[in-house]
């Protein structure tokens, strides 16, 4: 992407005044995005992006800068404007670069870039007819097609020189069904690190018949009571809340400053001892997947809970340091204008050894979430509310009528320690988390789980 001499000679003038690392982030990518609506594709845009970061420690000082100018002597003087604010005692060493190679774990058919984009329109008009078909009530389908490749180069001053390529997909699809009075949504949206292959093999039928079905579902759901339920969260994108309110507690960038529930207690038991908690970035084809991260570590599997037993954290380099620790392999950029830093990639609940039907069975009275929607959480303190795309009551073992409107209230600590017990039904939904270091492709899973219990907000009591 660069000449190997160029990139040795920016990482030297990023040392010029006394740093003890610099980083080179090189980053070319494809991006193609189309939306359809009302039976027509509205808009259909594709772009290329190429810019470099530049990264520099000074002990536990940092500074990063960006450019698109890629020229040698534009390269060299931004290094040399950023290490200005650099008054460190370091050595300035720079090793010698050793390429580094690592096997994909993507099998790739079919490069976006060289599908034609009437290809791509007819998988949305598809979707598109299968939604608004599925019910006179839907009134309304929008779709949304993006796919990506990002080609990096990452290189720093320790000698590491690692380039990789990532291809993203997806389809997201939401139907909208109206009775004349009330609208209600339904929403899907299936993605992975994957070529066109993944988008053309998608089951349509299912994808967009269930954000139809979950919006008509909710058109003739009862309203939602309040009050402390046993709470059914299913699996797939149920692992949301455990994502947001738990997994950026175990993330270096809140750990490394005490800015956790979670820091300073390794070893301590922090959650039930049916749950055990990874984040694994090494899962052929997934969305969250990488082959190595942004600082050109290989991804790995990370233990981060064992039975309910805290084992560890995601940690990116700059926070290992502040840690004393080792780097996970874990540190991610949305693109060349953020600096990296620790984040999820693909993160779960573990297998556990009920059946749904078991976990049904035994629920007397309590909330089937079967699809979760957007929430807020608190990094903080683990504080959560999270609103329930898809809902119903259980009673004596039994699933019984729709709800809407239902929201969960609770703490992600308190709430790991409350789950009794764990299907074996493990699955994973894709979606989108935006953090200090810019918004990233994850996956969020668990198996359906059951809280023991969790606060309901509804809109009216029971």
């Amino acid at each position: 992407m660069i000449k190997q001499s160029i990139i040795e000679n920016v990482l030297e003038a990023a040392l010029s005044t006394g740093g003890d690392f610099s980083e080179v982030f090189i980053e070319d990518k494809f991006t193609n995005m189309m939306e359809l609506q009302g039976g027509k594709i509205e808009k259909s845009i594709s772009g290329r992006d190429f810019g470099i970061g530049i990264r520099i420690f000074s002990g536990l000082q940092s500074i990063y800068t960006y450019t698109t100018d890629f020229t040698e002597e534009g390269l060299v003087n931004a290094a040399k404007r950023a290490a200005l604010a650099i008054k460190g005692g370091g050595s300035g060493t720079i090793h010698p670069l050793r390429k580094e190679t690592f096997p994909t774990i993507h099998k790739i058919s079919q490069m976006p870039q060289t599908v034609e984009h009437a290809r791509k329109a007819a998988v949305m008009k598809k979707a598109n007819e299968i939604a608004r078909n599925y019910d006179a009530r839907i009134k309304q389908a929008e779709l949304r097609y993006i796919d990506e490749e990002q080609n990096v180069l990452i290189a720093n001053s320790e000698g590491k020189f690692v380039e990789d390529t990532r291809v993203h997909s997806r389809l997201s699809i939401q139907a909208t069904a109206s009775d004349g009075i009330e609208m209600q949504t339904g929403f899907y949206a299936p993605a992975a690190h994957a070529g066109f292959e993944f988008i053309e093999n998608l089951d349509l039928n299912h994808y967009a018949g269930e954000a139809a079905r979950i919006a008509v579902t909710m058109l003739e759901a009862d309203e939602c009571p309040s009050g402390k339920f046993q709470v059914i969260i299913d699996n797939k994108f149920g692992g949301v809340i455990f994502h947001e309110a738990c997994g950026h507690g175990l993330e270096a960038t809140a750990v490394a400053k005490n800015n956790s529930v979670f820091a300073n207690r390794i070893g301590e038991k922090v959650a039930s001892d049916i749950v055990t908690y990874i984040d694994d970035g090494t899962l052929p084809n997934e969305w969250g997947s990488l082959n190595v991260d942004d600082e050109g570590e290989k991804t790995r599997k990370n233990v981060l809970i064992e039975n309910g037993i805290l084992k560890g954290y995601l940690i990116d380099k700059f926070n290992a340091r502040r840690m004393n620790a080792e780097t996970t392999g874990s540190s991610r950029r949305e693109s060349y204008r953020y600096s990296p830093t620790s984040r999820m990639t693909n993160t779960y609940i573990a297998l556990g050894k009920s059946t749904p039907e078991e976990i049904i069975a035994s629920t007397e009275r309590g909330i089937y979430a079967r699809y979760m929607g957007g929430g807020q959480v608190n990094p903080a303190t683990g504080d959560y509310n999270f609103a329930v795309a898809e809902a119903y009551l259980v009673k004596d073992g039994k699933i019984d009528r729709p709800v809407r409107g239902a929201t969960l209230i609770g703490n992600g600590a308190k709430t790991l320690q409350l789950v009794d017990m764990v299907g074996n039904n493990l699955a994973h939904g894709a979606g989108m988390c935006g953090a200090m270091s810019g918004s990233l492709p994850v996956n969020v899973g668990q198996p359906m789980i059951r809280v023991s219990e969790i606060t309901v907000g509804g809109t009216k009591g029971e």
